[in-house]
């Protein structure tokens, strides 16, 4: 019998691979794998969790990741799910696997910043594992939150003509990982290296300590505002138009004159001779939010301070398209962060 390799299939398609022909046993399992978060209902109280896990060498390099930032962020990217879904982050469980070279000062470190985090966003922690670990350091956080029945916003919810929105800039973490990259090269074998990130700051801080976009939530809540389909931009704006695309069945155009991206993005790529519209498109770990909401509410996505209009759901048999400056139409492909094939 021939082998698959992993990579063949990427994240999604193994995820999907591995649980398509698991069936829910449970009434109170509304929603299972195939969204930010599983949906659990108990006496009609909706519940969500989420799961990520974060490996050495794989998601985090620690010779530039400093462990409190590391810690920070862990949690970000776990409340940053349950957000995409609408929902509020109420606890988190931490599990590590943690190698010999890891002091209990090392650990001590990483805590400090998954108490800021749990501080800023008013989670609690309330339990988890720890393991020997033979690899380095592994991170695994799962994050309970809460929603009312009826608030909840899904991925398959987009429909024809609804607007799309996209909170923050994109690109500034994938730009700001260059930065670091290129730093930790230059500074290879040199005792006395010191990194140049003068004016790059904005950069650095949306890759090592990105913060849920609980901010976009509240001010659409308080505009009125309701999402059709929503999740967060974790992996590049391509792949997640391509995600709410499949879920709801439907095509996109979306405008590079609209895509939103900080200065200090722009000056990096053109300095690095990258191209500023492929790294926010495909960049990834942004964790801003990308929503969709009913044509009826222009006027109330125009009033938002925290994210702006970038283009229109169409038919599917339309597809996905950006349209470029030059109204040339060029079709999205995901080109963001597969685990098995970046790895």
């Amino acid at each position: 019998m021939s082998e698959t390799e992993i990579s063949s299939l990427g994240e999604f398609g193994l995820i999907d691979h591995l649980t398509r022909d698991f069936k829910v046993k449970n009434a109170s399992t509304l929603r299972g794998v195939g969204d930010d978060c599983a949906v659990l209902d108990y006496d009609g109280k909706r519940t969500l969790v989420t799961t990520d896990l974060l490996l050495e060498g794989i998601h985090f390099d620690l010779t530039y990741t400093p462990l409190k930032h590391l810690g920070y962020k862990a949690v970000a990217v776990n409340l940053s799910d349950i957000y995409a879904m609408n929902g509020t982050p109420r606890q988190i469980t931490v599990s590590l696997g943690i190698s010999k070279r890891f002091t209990v000062e090392h650990i001590n470190e990483l805590y400090a910043g998954i108490y800021a985090a749990c501080e800023r966003y008013g989670v609690d922690l309330v339990g988890g594992d720890t393991s020997a670990s033979v690899t380095g350091l592994l991170i695994s956080i799962t994050c309970i939150g809460e929603a009312q029945d009826g608030e909840i916003v899904y991925r398959s919810g987009a429909h024809d003509t609804d607007l799309i929105c996209v909170s923050g800039d994109l690109g500034a973490a994938y730009m700001g990982l260059q930065l670091l990259e290129r730093e930790r090269v230059a500074g290879a074998g040199q005792e006395d290296f010191q990194p140049d990130f003068a004016g790059r700051e904005y950069l650095l801080e949306r890759q090592l300590k990105p913060e849920p976009r609980a901010d976009v939530i509240a001010e659409m809540r308080q505009l009125g505002i309701t999402p059709t389909a929503m999740m967060d931009v974790s992996d590049g704006l391509s792949s997640e138009l391509l995600h709410i695309c499949k879920e709801s069945g439907v095509g996109c155009r979306v405008y590079e004159d609209r895509i939103p991206i900080d200065y200090q993005t722009a000056v990096m790529a053109e300095e690095l001779n990258m191209n500023l519209v492929t790294a926010a498109m495909n960049g990834g770990e942004d964790y801003e939010l990308l929503f969709t909401v009913p044509l009826t509410q222009h006027e109330k996505v125009e009033q938002m301070k925290t994210a702006r209009l970038i283009g229109r759901i169409t038919k599917p048999e339309l597809g996905a398209y950006m349209v470029a400056r030059d109204d040339t139409e060029l079709e999205i492909r995901a080109q963001g962060w597969n685990a098995f094939t970046n790895a």
